[in-house]
Protein backbone atom coordinates (compact mmCIF):
# COMPACT_ATOMS: atom_id res chain seq x y z
CA UNK A 1 0.00 0.00 0.00
CA UNK A 2 3.07 2.71 -0.08
CA UNK A 3 2.74 2.69 -3.98
CA UNK A 4 -0.37 4.62 -3.03
CA UNK A 5 1.60 7.28 -0.89
CA UNK A 6 4.54 7.92 -2.95
CA UNK A 7 5.15 9.31 -6.58
CA UNK A 8 7.67 7.72 -8.59
CA UNK A 9 9.84 10.63 -9.35
CA UNK A 10 9.89 11.48 -5.09
CA UNK A 11 10.50 7.84 -4.50
CA UNK A 12 13.62 8.54 -6.23
CA UNK A 13 14.29 11.23 -4.39
CA UNK A 14 14.74 10.01 -1.23
CA UNK A 15 15.91 6.47 -2.07
CA UNK A 16 18.86 5.13 -0.59
CA UNK A 17 21.09 5.90 -3.67
CA UNK A 18 20.09 9.57 -3.57
CA UNK A 19 20.04 10.11 0.30
CA UNK A 20 23.81 8.39 0.18
CA UNK A 21 24.57 11.31 -2.24
CA UNK A 22 23.50 13.95 -0.53
CA UNK A 23 25.61 12.72 2.66
CA UNK A 24 28.34 12.87 0.29
CA UNK A 25 27.62 15.90 -1.05
CA UNK A 26 28.18 16.76 2.40
CA UNK A 27 31.01 15.24 3.32
CA UNK A 28 32.73 16.94 0.24
CA UNK A 29 31.55 20.07 0.39
CA UNK A 30 33.37 20.23 3.91
CA UNK A 31 36.62 18.83 3.05
CA UNK A 32 36.72 20.87 -0.19
CA UNK A 33 36.07 24.22 2.47
CA UNK A 34 38.65 22.92 5.18
CA UNK A 35 41.27 22.33 2.60
CA UNK A 36 40.31 26.23 1.15
CA UNK A 37 40.37 27.24 4.96
CA UNK A 38 43.73 25.68 5.64
CA UNK A 39 42.48 23.33 7.98
CA UNK A 40 43.17 19.78 5.58
CA UNK A 41 45.53 19.69 2.89
CA UNK A 42 44.07 20.25 -0.60
CA UNK A 43 44.78 16.81 -2.14
CA UNK A 44 43.60 15.04 1.04
CA UNK A 45 40.05 17.19 -0.03
CA UNK A 46 39.93 16.07 -3.71
CA UNK A 47 40.65 12.20 -2.79
CA UNK A 48 37.57 12.63 -0.48
CA UNK A 49 36.06 14.20 -3.54
CA UNK A 50 37.52 11.84 -5.95
CA UNK A 51 35.69 8.36 -3.89
CA UNK A 52 32.28 10.16 -2.34
CA UNK A 53 29.95 9.16 -5.50
CA UNK A 54 27.26 7.28 -4.22
CA UNK A 55 28.13 4.73 -7.58
CA UNK A 56 30.82 3.83 -5.59
CA UNK A 57 28.87 1.92 -3.40
CA UNK A 58 27.48 -1.01 -4.25
CA UNK A 59 24.43 -2.97 -3.50
CA UNK A 60 25.93 -4.65 -0.75
CA UNK A 61 27.45 -1.85 0.84
CA UNK A 62 24.27 0.23 0.84
CA UNK A 63 22.51 -2.68 2.31
CA UNK A 64 24.99 -2.63 5.20
CA UNK A 65 24.95 0.83 5.61
CA UNK A 66 21.29 0.62 5.87
CA UNK A 67 21.09 -2.17 8.74
CA UNK A 68 24.58 -0.49 10.59
CA UNK A 69 22.17 2.95 10.79
CA UNK A 70 19.75 0.76 12.81
CA UNK A 71 22.23 0.05 15.66
CA UNK A 72 24.21 3.26 15.35
CA UNK A 73 20.88 5.33 15.48
CA UNK A 74 22.14 7.35 12.44
CA UNK A 75 22.88 6.87 9.31
CA UNK A 76 26.04 9.02 9.29
CA UNK A 77 28.35 7.11 11.66
CA UNK A 78 28.42 3.88 9.12
CA UNK A 79 28.73 6.22 6.38
CA UNK A 80 31.73 8.15 7.38
CA UNK A 81 33.24 4.49 8.49
CA UNK A 82 32.48 3.37 4.89
CA UNK A 83 34.02 6.67 3.54
CA UNK A 84 37.12 6.88 5.01
CA UNK A 85 38.03 3.14 4.38
CA UNK A 86 37.65 4.03 0.98
CA UNK A 87 39.16 6.87 0.99
CA UNK A 88 42.12 4.91 2.70
CA UNK A 89 42.15 2.99 -0.22
CA UNK A 90 43.27 5.55 -2.23
CA UNK A 91 45.39 7.51 -0.03
CA UNK A 92 45.84 6.67 3.87
CA UNK A 93 46.76 10.01 5.01
CA UNK A 94 43.67 11.72 3.70
CA UNK A 95 41.20 9.43 5.59
CA UNK A 96 42.55 10.92 8.88
CA UNK A 97 40.31 14.61 8.17
CA UNK A 98 37.50 12.78 6.77
CA UNK A 99 34.84 14.45 8.57
CA UNK A 100 36.89 16.33 10.42
CA UNK A 101 35.06 18.72 12.69
CA UNK A 102 31.41 17.64 11.64
CA UNK A 103 29.12 15.58 13.95
CA UNK A 104 26.21 13.60 12.93
CA UNK A 105 23.48 15.81 12.69
CA UNK A 106 25.60 17.87 10.50
CA UNK A 107 25.31 15.33 7.98
CA UNK A 108 21.66 14.08 8.39
CA UNK A 109 19.95 17.55 8.02
CA UNK A 110 22.25 19.07 5.44
CA UNK A 111 21.38 16.18 3.34
CA UNK A 112 17.68 16.46 3.55
CA UNK A 113 18.05 20.18 3.08
CA UNK A 114 19.54 19.18 -0.08
CA UNK A 115 17.24 17.18 -1.03
CA UNK A 116 14.62 19.77 -0.66
CA UNK A 117 15.88 21.57 -3.13
CA UNK A 118 14.89 18.37 -5.34
CA UNK A 119 11.46 17.94 -4.41
CA UNK A 120 11.12 21.72 -4.59
CA UNK A 121 11.41 21.29 -8.44
CA UNK A 122 9.19 18.18 -8.38
CA UNK A 123 6.40 19.89 -6.89
CA UNK A 124 6.45 22.96 -8.49
CA UNK A 125 6.40 21.17 -12.22
CA UNK A 126 2.67 19.86 -10.83
CA UNK A 127 1.74 22.89 -9.56
CA UNK A 128 2.27 24.77 -12.67
CA UNK A 129 0.53 22.38 -14.54
CA UNK A 130 -2.77 22.47 -12.32
CA UNK A 131 -2.22 26.23 -12.40
CA UNK A 132 -2.75 26.93 -16.18
CA UNK A 133 -5.32 24.36 -16.49
CA UNK A 134 -7.22 25.55 -13.83
CA UNK A 135 -7.30 29.39 -15.69
CA UNK A 136 -8.19 27.25 -18.74
CA UNK A 137 -11.51 25.51 -17.15
CA UNK A 138 -12.34 29.30 -15.93
CA UNK A 139 -11.86 31.42 -18.78
CA UNK A 140 -13.61 28.58 -21.26
CA UNK A 141 -16.47 28.38 -17.71
CA UNK A 142 -17.05 31.77 -17.45
CA UNK A 143 -20.41 31.82 -18.34
CA UNK A 144 -21.65 27.79 -17.24
CA UNK A 145 -24.23 28.14 -15.26
CA UNK A 146 -24.49 25.37 -12.10
CA UNK A 147 -25.93 25.17 -8.56
CA UNK A 148 -24.56 26.72 -5.86
CA UNK A 149 -23.99 24.12 -3.46
CA UNK A 150 -24.43 25.36 0.94
CA UNK A 151 -24.37 22.67 3.30
CA UNK A 152 -24.81 20.04 0.58
CA UNK A 153 -27.79 21.55 -0.82
CA UNK A 154 -28.80 23.30 -3.80
CA UNK A 155 -28.62 27.05 -3.30
CA UNK A 156 -28.42 29.99 -6.21
CA UNK A 157 -26.61 29.84 -9.10
CA UNK A 158 -22.97 30.48 -9.59
CA UNK A 159 -20.51 29.66 -12.66
CA UNK A 160 -18.51 26.97 -12.90
CA UNK A 161 -15.76 29.71 -14.34
CA UNK A 162 -16.07 31.41 -10.57
CA UNK A 163 -15.58 27.90 -8.87
CA UNK A 164 -12.49 26.84 -10.88
CA UNK A 165 -10.92 30.40 -10.02
CA UNK A 166 -11.74 29.73 -6.39
CA UNK A 167 -9.35 26.51 -6.97
CA UNK A 168 -7.20 28.52 -8.85
CA UNK A 169 -6.62 31.44 -5.99
CA UNK A 170 -6.69 29.16 -2.85
CA UNK A 171 -3.38 26.73 -4.52
CA UNK A 172 -1.97 30.55 -5.39
CA UNK A 173 -1.76 31.39 -2.19
CA UNK A 174 -1.00 28.39 -0.89
CA UNK A 175 1.93 27.78 -3.22
CA UNK A 176 3.19 31.09 -2.45
CA UNK A 177 3.30 29.84 1.26
CA UNK A 178 5.27 26.58 0.17
CA UNK A 179 7.61 28.12 -2.10
CA UNK A 180 8.75 31.46 0.40
CA UNK A 181 9.31 27.75 2.91
CA UNK A 182 11.24 26.08 0.78
CA UNK A 183 13.79 29.19 0.29
CA UNK A 184 13.86 29.78 3.84
CA UNK A 185 14.54 26.15 4.72
CA UNK A 186 17.50 26.17 2.92
CA UNK A 187 20.50 26.89 5.19
CA UNK A 188 23.49 24.22 6.29
CA UNK A 189 23.26 22.89 9.41
CA UNK A 190 27.01 22.41 10.49
CA UNK A 191 27.44 22.70 14.52
CA UNK A 192 30.04 19.72 14.79
CA UNK A 193 30.08 17.89 18.57
CA UNK A 194 28.09 20.84 20.64
CA UNK A 195 27.40 23.34 18.59
CA UNK A 196 30.18 25.07 18.65
CA UNK A 197 32.52 23.83 15.80
CA UNK A 198 35.05 24.21 18.91
CA UNK A 199 37.55 21.62 16.73
CA UNK A 200 37.90 23.91 13.96
CA UNK A 201 39.45 26.72 16.74
CA UNK A 202 38.44 29.94 15.01
CA UNK A 203 38.08 28.87 11.75
CA UNK A 204 34.43 27.53 12.51
CA UNK A 205 32.77 30.15 10.87
CA UNK A 206 34.65 30.96 7.83
CA UNK A 207 34.59 26.79 7.16
CA UNK A 208 30.91 27.39 7.58
CA UNK A 209 30.53 30.01 4.90
CA UNK A 210 32.49 28.20 2.62
CA UNK A 211 30.75 24.83 3.03
CA UNK A 212 27.46 26.77 2.59
CA UNK A 213 29.34 28.24 -0.59
CA UNK A 214 30.28 24.83 -1.89
CA UNK A 215 26.58 23.70 -1.69
CA UNK A 216 24.59 26.68 -2.89
CA UNK A 217 23.06 26.70 1.23
CA UNK A 218 22.57 29.83 3.10
CA UNK A 219 24.70 29.77 5.92
CA UNK A 220 23.20 30.51 9.37
CA UNK A 221 24.31 32.75 11.94
CA UNK A 222 24.78 29.70 14.47
CA UNK A 223 24.17 26.03 14.39
CA UNK A 224 20.40 25.45 14.67
CA UNK A 225 20.61 21.40 16.33
CA UNK A 226 17.92 21.61 18.09
CA UNK A 227 16.15 24.33 16.09
CA UNK A 228 13.84 23.01 13.30
CA UNK A 229 11.34 25.95 13.09
CA UNK A 230 12.48 26.42 9.35
CA UNK A 231 11.70 22.57 8.46
CA UNK A 232 8.57 23.27 10.55
CA UNK A 233 7.20 26.47 9.05
CA UNK A 234 7.47 24.21 5.34
CA UNK A 235 5.35 21.78 6.76
CA UNK A 236 2.88 23.94 8.03
CA UNK A 237 2.73 25.09 4.62
CA UNK A 238 2.70 22.21 2.55
CA UNK A 239 -0.22 20.51 4.86
CA UNK A 240 -2.17 23.67 4.30
CA UNK A 241 -1.52 23.82 0.45
CA UNK A 242 -1.83 19.79 0.50
CA UNK A 243 -5.77 20.50 2.37
CA UNK A 244 -6.48 23.46 -0.64
CA UNK A 245 -5.59 20.27 -2.82
CA UNK A 246 -7.94 17.78 -0.99
CA UNK A 247 -10.68 20.67 -1.26
CA UNK A 248 -10.47 20.83 -5.09
CA UNK A 249 -10.65 17.26 -5.12
CA UNK A 250 -13.52 16.48 -2.95
CA UNK A 251 -15.62 19.36 -4.80
CA UNK A 252 -14.89 17.07 -7.91
CA UNK A 253 -15.31 13.96 -6.43
CA UNK A 254 -19.26 15.32 -5.37
CA UNK A 255 -19.76 16.57 -8.90
CA UNK A 256 -18.87 12.74 -10.53
CA UNK A 257 -21.21 11.63 -8.17
CA UNK A 258 -24.06 9.73 -10.45
CA UNK A 259 -27.06 11.42 -9.41
CA UNK A 260 -25.22 14.89 -10.28
CA UNK A 261 -22.69 14.12 -12.93
CA UNK A 262 -21.71 17.65 -13.77
CA UNK A 263 -17.95 17.10 -13.83
CA UNK A 264 -15.55 13.76 -14.44
CA UNK A 265 -11.74 13.30 -14.32
CA UNK A 266 -9.93 11.33 -16.74
CA UNK A 267 -10.35 7.52 -16.80
CA UNK A 268 -8.09 4.58 -19.17
CA UNK A 269 -4.78 3.42 -18.38
CA UNK A 270 -6.30 1.31 -15.49
CA UNK A 271 -7.25 4.87 -13.69
CA UNK A 272 -11.50 4.54 -11.37
CA UNK A 273 -12.17 1.27 -12.64
CA UNK A 274 -13.80 -1.31 -9.92
CA UNK A 275 -12.92 -4.87 -9.44
CA UNK A 276 -16.30 -6.05 -9.20
CA UNK A 277 -18.77 -3.31 -11.20
CA UNK A 278 -17.57 -2.58 -14.39
CA UNK A 279 -19.94 0.03 -15.35
CA UNK A 280 -18.17 2.54 -12.41
CA UNK A 281 -16.09 5.68 -13.28
CA UNK A 282 -14.48 5.97 -9.47
CA UNK A 283 -13.27 9.33 -9.43
CA UNK A 284 -9.45 7.57 -8.11
CA UNK A 285 -7.03 10.54 -8.62
CA UNK A 286 -9.49 12.67 -6.05
CA UNK A 287 -9.06 9.94 -3.77
CA UNK A 288 -5.40 9.62 -3.66
CA UNK A 289 -5.60 13.43 -3.02
CA UNK A 290 -7.97 13.17 -0.82
CA UNK A 291 -6.36 10.39 1.68
CA UNK A 292 -2.92 12.26 0.96
CA UNK A 293 -4.74 15.46 2.27
CA UNK A 294 -5.90 13.78 5.49
CA UNK A 295 -2.74 12.48 6.44
CA UNK A 296 -0.92 15.82 6.58
CA UNK A 297 -2.25 17.20 10.21
CA UNK A 298 -1.23 14.15 11.56
CA UNK A 299 2.31 14.42 10.40
CA UNK A 300 2.44 18.04 11.38
CA UNK A 301 1.34 16.89 14.98
CA UNK A 302 4.03 14.47 14.91
CA UNK A 303 7.08 17.16 13.55
CA UNK A 304 5.30 19.99 15.95
CA UNK A 305 5.15 17.24 19.40
CA UNK A 306 9.45 16.84 17.91
CA UNK A 307 10.26 20.22 18.21
CA UNK A 308 10.67 20.04 22.06
CA UNK A 309 13.87 18.91 22.12
CA UNK A 310 16.79 18.64 25.12
CA UNK A 311 19.28 21.17 24.95
CA UNK A 312 22.21 20.82 22.22
CA UNK A 313 21.09 17.74 20.39
CA UNK A 314 17.60 16.16 21.01
CA UNK A 315 17.16 12.59 22.04
CA UNK A 316 13.98 11.73 19.59
CA UNK A 317 12.85 14.35 18.79
CA UNK A 318 15.55 15.00 15.98
CA UNK A 319 15.31 11.76 14.84
CA UNK A 320 11.62 11.48 14.30
CA UNK A 321 12.01 14.46 11.86
CA UNK A 322 13.61 13.02 8.68
CA UNK A 323 10.61 10.32 8.18
CA UNK A 324 8.12 13.10 9.20
CA UNK A 325 9.03 15.43 6.85
CA UNK A 326 9.80 12.64 3.97
CA UNK A 327 6.21 11.97 4.45
CA UNK A 328 4.79 15.05 3.72
CA UNK A 329 6.42 15.61 1.13
CA UNK A 330 5.35 12.66 -0.02
CA UNK A 331 1.49 13.11 0.34
CA UNK A 332 1.45 16.76 -0.94
CA UNK A 333 3.42 15.14 -4.42
CA UNK A 334 0.75 12.85 -4.46
CA UNK A 335 -1.62 15.22 -4.33
CA UNK A 336 -0.14 17.29 -6.73
CA UNK A 337 1.04 14.59 -9.42
CA UNK A 338 -3.03 13.28 -9.09
CA UNK A 339 -4.51 16.42 -9.30
CA UNK A 340 -2.58 17.64 -12.56
CA UNK A 341 -3.95 14.69 -13.91
CA UNK A 342 -7.59 15.48 -13.17
CA UNK A 343 -7.51 19.34 -14.05
CA UNK A 344 -5.94 18.88 -17.23
CA UNK A 345 -8.47 16.51 -18.78
CA UNK A 346 -11.35 16.99 -16.51
CA UNK A 347 -14.63 16.73 -18.14
CA UNK A 348 -16.91 19.28 -17.46
CA UNK A 349 -21.21 18.97 -18.92
CA UNK A 350 -22.40 22.49 -19.39
CA UNK A 351 -25.78 20.61 -19.96
CA UNK A 352 -26.21 18.86 -16.92
CA UNK A 353 -25.54 21.19 -14.87
CA UNK A 354 -28.44 23.39 -16.45
CA UNK A 355 -30.81 20.59 -16.09
CA UNK A 356 -29.83 20.02 -12.59
CA UNK A 357 -30.97 23.92 -12.12
CA UNK A 358 -34.20 22.67 -13.33
CA UNK A 359 -34.29 19.86 -11.76
CA UNK A 360 -35.09 22.23 -8.44
CA UNK A 361 -38.47 23.27 -9.95
CA UNK A 362 -37.40 27.43 -9.32
CA UNK A 363 -36.48 26.55 -5.36
CA UNK A 364 -32.95 27.89 -5.80
CA UNK A 365 -34.77 31.69 -6.97
CA UNK A 366 -36.50 31.79 -3.87
CA UNK A 367 -34.04 33.93 -2.74
CA UNK A 368 -34.97 36.13 -6.42
CA UNK A 369 -38.28 36.03 -6.26
CA UNK A 370 -38.25 37.65 -2.62
CA UNK A 371 -35.99 40.58 -4.06
CA UNK A 372 -37.92 41.21 -6.95
CA UNK A 373 -41.40 41.30 -4.64
CA UNK A 374 -39.53 43.12 -2.07
CA UNK A 375 -39.38 46.62 -4.73
CA UNK A 376 -43.22 46.61 -4.02
CA UNK A 377 -44.97 45.03 -1.02
CA UNK A 378 -41.53 45.25 1.60
CA UNK A 379 -39.32 42.38 2.67
CA UNK A 380 -41.55 40.97 5.13
CA UNK A 381 -44.73 40.62 3.56
CA UNK A 382 -42.44 39.36 -0.02
CA UNK A 383 -40.70 36.36 2.56
CA UNK A 384 -44.53 35.35 3.90
CA UNK A 385 -45.68 34.89 0.16
CA UNK A 386 -42.81 32.99 -1.03
CA UNK A 387 -42.65 30.68 1.76
CA UNK A 388 -46.53 30.18 1.64
CA UNK A 389 -46.20 29.23 -2.38
CA UNK A 390 -43.23 27.32 -1.68
CA UNK A 391 -45.32 24.78 0.32
CA UNK A 392 -48.36 25.12 -1.11
CA UNK A 393 -47.10 24.42 -4.87
CA UNK A 394 -42.94 23.55 -3.96
CA UNK A 395 -42.13 26.54 -6.14
CA UNK A 396 -42.25 29.85 -6.02
CA UNK A 397 -43.96 32.66 -7.33
CA UNK A 398 -44.31 32.84 -11.30
CA UNK A 399 -42.24 35.80 -11.81
CA UNK A 400 -40.94 36.93 -15.67
CA UNK A 401 -37.33 36.13 -16.25
CA UNK A 402 -37.48 34.31 -12.54
CA UNK A 403 -36.16 31.31 -13.68
CA UNK A 404 -33.02 32.71 -15.58
CA UNK A 405 -29.53 31.42 -13.60
CA UNK A 406 -28.11 33.77 -15.58
CA UNK A 407 -30.09 37.13 -14.47
CA UNK A 408 -29.13 36.24 -10.86
CA UNK A 409 -25.58 35.67 -11.12
CA UNK A 410 -24.39 39.38 -9.44
CA UNK A 411 -20.52 39.48 -9.27
CA UNK A 412 -19.92 36.34 -9.70
CA UNK A 413 -18.03 37.40 -13.42
CA UNK A 414 -16.55 40.13 -11.45
CA UNK A 415 -14.99 37.98 -8.39
CA UNK A 416 -13.83 35.30 -11.25
CA UNK A 417 -11.75 37.53 -12.98
CA UNK A 418 -9.96 39.46 -9.49
CA UNK A 419 -9.20 35.64 -8.34
CA UNK A 420 -7.34 34.89 -11.39
CA UNK A 421 -5.34 38.39 -12.06
CA UNK A 422 -4.45 38.93 -8.11
CA UNK A 423 -1.26 40.65 -8.13
CA UNK A 424 1.60 37.51 -6.68
CA UNK A 425 2.66 39.96 -4.12
CA UNK A 426 -0.79 40.00 -2.85
CA UNK A 427 -1.52 36.28 -2.99
CA UNK A 428 -1.81 36.09 0.45
CA UNK A 429 -4.57 38.60 0.47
Amino acid sequence: MDSLAVTEALSRVFSDASVLQAMLDFEVALARAEARCGVIPAQAAETIAAVARAESFGSADIAELVRFSLRAGTPAIPLVQALKEKVRAKDPSAAGVVHWGATSQDVVDTALVLLLSNCRALLAADHDRIQRGLRRLSDEHADTVMLGRTLLQAAPPVTFGLKAAGWYAALRRGWWRVDSRFTESQYLQFGGASGTLAALGERGISVSEAVAQELGLKCPDAPWHAYPDRLAALLAALSIYTASLGKVALDIALLMQHEVGEAAEPGGDGRGGSSSMPHKHNPTACMLTIAAAKRTPGLMANFLNGMLQEHERALGGWQSEWTTVQGMLQAAGVALESMAEVIEGLKVDPQRMRRNIEATQGTVFAEKALVQLAETMGRDDARRLVEETLRKTGSPPDLPGLLSPESYLGSAEAFRVRLLEEEQQDAIR
